[in-house]
């Protein structure tokens, strides 16, 4: 009896296995569903009036690939204590696939008498290590559902597919075909899938299992291609090939452009893809095996699994949510200001079916902010992606206005009005004026205290930072702030929001800039100290890119704009007095702004000249203002300084209980800021060093270049009591104490 696979077998003595994991809405290779397939693999291959098998599934979805939680109670702290036993323990899976393909049989034998044909009905999306079931089968029919995608996203978690992926691909499509999906995760569609010949068929959903059996019933055995004698791989293969040996030379060098050499992952499937190119296909298993118990026992694979999947699923599915209070949906959304973030935030809560009142100054502004989301619907509709029937009626969901009683009926408001407290709080009062008593209102404010904003509120209780990130319908993170007098329903309506708009939130407590802001602040603020100091703007932005951020710190600070930098920098002084401590950022920023008028994207001209109708270019003239030193530091110095910069800031915000834990810093970082994902995120990095050598680090570095590098007492305590942010069987990590 298994509990994951439901047994059936026909008249005809077609075994059909269904997979439905009970209790889950998703079926994932977990350690039930594989003692479960291979129960059912062996009854198969025993039974005599059995003539072969059919795979589907129970569900929408085929196999989502394993359960990442399973996989982390493999990592090399919980692993079982011999390599051996951990070989085995990887190794299994690969096993039972083998045995479906091969029914046990010896190599020499089966190419002479074939086994029992295994047949897979593709009803749905087969990711991972359901893709790899998939191409373990000898037939495969793909379901043409809305939906249906193959595909190998191990990548993207610092891993390998490591039950055959990287060894039957290439063997089915060809080498060259098959080496891009593997190292980006991208997914095959269903007629390229039939294209390439990764499927035999696509049929509709209700057909899928019959045709399946059709063929089953048709032929008397089975055979794997790389199993049949003269087996070649499509295009060649082997160390001597110049057509895979050119390969491999074009796209190493192409797979370490794109990544730096920060991901493993991708390395390993390039060998993995090579090494098994020139063994036979049952040694090849067991160096992907090697591969990907390297992966899975080093850091990297670890962090990434942890923050991209488990702790990202976790906030999404509600444990920042307080508990107790009712689930309330937002049907009409009042967004004050129609600047570039309010006609985002307008655009995505449109899009999943809110009421969105777009308010400006005039008319004619907020017809503008309106004008992003036609925009969007636009090309939309022109590429395919919605119907002009949604587009329009999504359209019909903004209502744009200058009237402030347009906003009556509203059940959350968010204002994204310019950086200006007075600004904000005459804003504030005349919404509060037409709005009913307990309508919530957020700001998006990304640096100024939500605890100062909230007091130009009457209702301070009901007052919440809800802060977007550039451009709203692509970056994922929301970031909640609670002022000091922030109550849990509010918060709880903040995420119910962010929820209904599909994004991944965080929830920190007040501080001029919070955590993002502060944290990505110092990323920029950097760049430009290093540039005051005179090194090279050019191994400023290279190094930048090298150690894992989307781009270099010049070029992001005209993104985000210098002025504005100027601007928050005089804001921030004003407020603080004489506790403002000057960075050395803030001759730069006033020189560019003051001096040069040099003030970013926004005017064409910044730490990079804009030209019309041409590329980017670093501006010659920052040598003549800022002149190059005559030593310049090596590139892993110019490294070290802007990603351990960043983690000394993210560190001050967890002890000064910005952040409420480990896990919200890790999430926050990655997915606001784009802090190096191979990381796992600033605490992950720190645990990753040792919070001992990253003390010693950040003390050099700060004796070296500054105070600003100095670690918080809270690391000195950990690194003494050899404690860390992240402990085996807890992946939320240290909480704020």
């Amino acid at each position: 009896m298994t509990t994951s696979i439901r047994y059936e077998v026909d008249a005809d003595g077609i075994a059909l296995l269904t997979i439905d994991l009970p209790n889950a809405n998703m079926n994932v290779f977990n350690a039930q569903l594989i003692d479960d397939l291979e129960t059912c693999v062996d009854r198969i291959l025993a039974d005599d009036a059995v003539k072969g098998a059919v795979i589907t599934s129970g569900k929408p979805a085929f196999l989502a690939g394993a359960d990442l939680s399973m996989l982390g109670s493999m990592s090399a702290s919980d692993a079982p204590a011999s390599l051996e036993d951990q070989f085995e323990a990887a190794f299994r899976l690969n096993k039972i696939l083998r045995k479906i393909e091969s029914g046990g049989i010896p190599a020499k034998t089966l190419m002479k008498s074939g086994t029992k044909p295994f047949a897979a009905a593709v009803n749905g999306l087969a990711l991972g290590g359901g893709f790899e079931l998939v191409l373990a089968c000898h037939h495969r029919i793909l379901s043409d559902a809305k939906g249906v995608i193959l595909g190998f996203p191990e990548v993207q978690v610092g891993l390998l597919p490591g039950a055959g992926g990287t060894q039957r691909l290439p063997r089915l499509i060809g080498i060259q075909a098959a080496a891009q999906p593997l190292m980006t995760g991208q997914n095959f569609q269903p007629q390229m899938a039939l294209g390439l010949g990764i499927v035999q068929e696509i049929a509709p959903a209700d057909e899928v299992i019959a045709k399946a059996k059709a063929w089953v019933a048709s032929i008397p055995s089975a055979l794997a291609p790389w199993d049949k004698k003269g087996f070649k791989y499509p295009g060649g293969a082997g160390a001597m090939d110049p057509r895979s040996v050119q390969t491999f030379i074009g796209g190493n060098a192409m797979a370490q452009k794109q990544t730096w050499h920060n991901y493993p992952a991708v390395q390993a499937i390039l060998s993995a893809v090579y090494e098994g190119s020139i063994v036979p296909f049952d040694t090849a298993l067991k160096i992907e095996t090697k591969y990907f118990m390297k992966l899975l026992s080093g850091p990297v694979a670890g962090n990434m699994i942890r923050t991209l999947f488990i702790n990202k699923q976790a906030v999404e599915k509600g444990s920042l949510r307080p508990k107790g209070i009712e689930r309330k949906k937002v049907k009409k959304l009042g967004m004050l200001g129609a600047g570039l973030m309010g006609a985002g935030i307008a655009y995505v809560s449109a899009k999943v079916g809110m009421d969105v009142v777009l308010l400006d100054r005039d008319i004619d502004a907020a017809e503008k902010g309106k004008d992003y989301s036609r925009n969007l619907v636009k090309k939309g509709v022109s590429r395919g992606k919605v119907s002009a029937e949604k587009g329009d009626a999504l359209l019909e969901r903004i209502t744009a206005t200058a009237d402030y009683a347009d906003l009556a009926e509203c059940d959350l408001i968010i204002e994204a009005v310019f950086e200006d407290q007075a600004l904000k709080a005459d804003v504030t009062a005349k919404t509060e004026a037409v709005i009913g008593e307990n309508v919530v209102f957020g700001s998006n404010t990304s640096t100024l205290p939500i605890s100062g904003l909230a007091k130009a509120s009457k209702r301070p209780h009901q007052y919440i930072g809800i802060h977007f990130f550039s451009p709203v319908d692509k970056m994922p993170l929301v970031e909640i702030i609670m002022g000091a007098e922030t109550d849990d329903a509010t918060l709880a309506l903040a995420l119910d929001y962010v929820s209904q708009i599909k994004k991944t939130p965080i929830v920190v407590n007040d501080s001029r800039g919070f955590f993002t802001s502060r944290t990505f602040g110092t990323y920029v603020q950097e760049g430009y100290a290093m540039v005051q100091e005179g090194i090279n703007p050019a191994l400023i932005e290279n190094a930048g890119r090298m150690v894992g951020m989307p781009v270099g710190p010049l070029a992001v600070g005209d993104e985000v704009a210098i002025d504005l930098s100027y601007k928050v920098g005089m804001a921030t002084q004003k407020a603080l007095g004489d506790a403002y401590i000057k960075s050395p950022a803030d001759d730069f920023v006033t020189k560019m702004v003051m001096e040069l008028e040099r003030f970013g994207r926004k005017n064409g001209k910044g730490a990079y000249d804009y030209p019309e109708g041409g590329k980017k270019r670093l501006w010659p003239g920052l040598g003549d203002h800022f002149p190059l030193a005559e030593n310049q530091p090596d590139v892993e110095e110019v490294k070290t300084r802007m990603i351990v910069r960043q983690a000394v800031e993210a560190a001050r915000c967890f002890e000064e209980k910005v952040l409420i834990d480990a896990s919200s810093g890790d999430v926050g970082a990655i997915f606001g800021i784009g802090f190096p994902p191979y990381t796992g995120g600033p605490f992950s990095y720190i645990d990753t060093m040792g919070v001992a050598e990253f003390v010693a680090l950040a003390d050099r570095l700060a004796q070296d270049y500054g105070a600003r590098f100095t670690p918080p007492q809270m690391l000195r305590d950990m690194a003494a009591s050899g404690e860390t942010f992240y402990e085996a069987g807890h992946p939320q990590g240290r909480k704020a104490a």
